[in-house]
């Protein structure tokens, strides 16, 4: 079957943390990037998780990753933008930027905070009814990254000097922004605005219930794709990443082949059929050796359309079983989908 070469291998993780020893969990994160980059990785992302038990704060995270790494990119999949101020954020963001020395890659989404009733008198006390959480709210940021007036004053004050954009400028972050995409308005809407788009384990089943290819996920997804790619100014050299779920056994030791194919069996119901009201189609987890892992990729229809991935790690497991994941899929898995490490 023919398709894209592997060229650029990333890993995701959630940052796990326990309430009562989150410096732990913190540490172990910023090891895990460290190992990634050892391991020759191109790019190692985090998850953005609020009033949860993963990083709330990559932005803090990543800057200090830049002072422990100095190849490895750096990325958010995804920021969600409804919890923020995009002006805030681009000035934060660009200072992690220039502190890496320009390895950052923001990933954002849209829509309302997670549970927003329960929370918008603390988040959005006095403008909750007003706040917009579409993609106007991106826009705003993606300006702001590439430099655009954010003011009319620009001069001297006193002893104090203003700029009219966001300081620090970073001018190779705005092409290093990407959108986190499930539906086919959204990669298209990615394409327009010329993002990169991330593409993980969920999709939106959108067409109607007896078309057979509207609940194959990879059908889905490679629809995405392809629409992105058609909006997108640099057609078919756009950037596209997919993040699926992938555990490779090659080096695990019985307890923990255990516990994987137990995660993954526990997780296979939801990918039968669409889920919920908004129809969402989720990936099945691949566990199991390396080869066989290949082999599936191989013929997903979607991969074969990707140059990049950025595999996501199970939320659940301990600091021993990522290394042991990430050192196989670095090691056995990468290399037989192509991929050479980066050194």
């Amino acid at each position: 079957m023919s398709g894209r070469v592997l060229k650029r291998l990333g890993f995701l993780t959630i940052g796990l943390f326990d309430e009562d020893d989150p410096g732990r969990g913190h540490e172990d994160t910023l090891r895990m990037l460290e190992l990634g980059e050892r391991l020759g990785y191109d790019s190692a992302w985090v998850r953005h998780r609020h009033l949860q038990y993963g990083i709330a704060s990559p932005v803090a995270v990543l800057a200090a990753a830049t002072q422990r790494t100095s190849r490895i990119e750096l990325g958010t999949a995804v920021t969600p933008l409804g919890w923020e101020n995009p002006l805030r954020l681009a000035e934060d963001w660009a200072t992690v930027d220039i502190l890496s020395g320009g390895r950052l890659n923001p990933g954002v989404s849209t829509g309302p905070p997670t549970h927003y009733e329960q929370v918008r008198g603390s988040l959005y006390p006095d403008t909750a009814d007003a706040e917009e959480f579409g993609y106007a709210r991106v826009r705003r940021l993606l300006d702001h990254v590439a430099g655009d007036p954010v003011t009319d004053f620009r001069g001297t004050e006193g002893i104090e000097t203003y700029s009219d954009r966001v300081q620090p400028h970073s001018p190779g972050l705005r092409r290093r922004m990407w959108y986190g995409s499930g539906s086919l308005r959204s990669a298209r809407w990615a394409g327009e605005n010329a993002m990169n788009l991330l593409t993980s384990s969920v999709v939106k089943a959108e067409g109607p219930e007896e078309d057979a290819g509207a609940e194959d996920f990879a059908t889905i997804q490679l629809s995405h794709i392809r629409a992105f790619r058609a909006a997108h100014p640099d057609g078919q050299a756009a950037r596209v990443s997919q993040g699926l779920v992938v555990v490779p056994t090659d080096s695990a030791d019985a307890a923990q082949r255990a516990r994987y194919e137990e995660y993954a069996a526990r997780r296979l119901p939801r990918t039968r059929r669409p889920q919920g009201p908004a129809r969402l189609l989720f990936a099945p987890d691949l566990v199991g050796p390396s080869e066989w892992i290949a082999e599936r990729l191989r013929a997903h229809a979607a991969f074969r359309e990707v140059e990049e991935v950025a595999f996501a790690l199970p939320f659940t497991f301990g600091p021993e079983d990522y290394e042991q994941i990430l050192t196989d899929i670095a090691g056995r898995l990468g290399p037989a989908l192509g991929w050479k490490p980066t050194v």
